[in-house]
C-alpha cells in the first residue's frame, strides 16, 4: 500500500467511491512549505509551493492500482510527487503542473 497526501476533491468519500470503489478513512497531517490555490484554472483546488504556508489534509492508504487510478483523475495539471509530512511520514502528494499554472512557479 502507498500513502497519498490529500487536500482537496480527494477528502471527498462520494469522489473516493466514484474513483476507486471504495471508501479510504485517512489520518489527519500537514504538508509545511505548500499553499492551496483555489483562483487559479480549472477552477479546483491546486497546491503550489509557498515559504511559510501548510496544508492540512489526510493521509490515505491505497494500492498501486488505485494510485494509477488516482492519477488518471488528477490529470496532465498534476503533478504526484514524494513528500515528507509534518508527521515524518513520507507519502505521495498532487502538486500543481507548473506547464499549467506558470504564473504561479515560485
Amino acid at each position: 500500500m502507498e500513502n497519498l497526501f490529500v487536500y482537496g476533491t480527494l477528502q471527498d468519500e462520494t469522489v473516493q467511491q466514484n474513483l476507486i470503489g471504495r471508501i479510504v478513512r485517512g489520518k489527519s497531517d500537514t504538508l509545511v512549505g505548500y499553499a492551496i490555490h483555489s483562483d487559479l484554472m480549472p477552477p479546483y483546488p491546486v497546491a503550489m509551493p509557498a515559504d511559510n504556508a501548510t496544508i492540512q489534509g489526510i493521509v490515505l492508504s491505497v494500492s498501486a492500482d488505485e494510485l494509477s487510478k488516482l492519477d488518471a483523475y488528477e490529470g496532465e495539471c498534476y503533478l504526484r510527487v514524494r513528500v515528507y509530512l509534518q508527521s515524518g511520514q513520507e507519502a505521495w502528494f498532487y502538486v500543481g503542473n507548473p506547464a499549467c499554472y506558470p504564473d504561479n512557479v515560485t
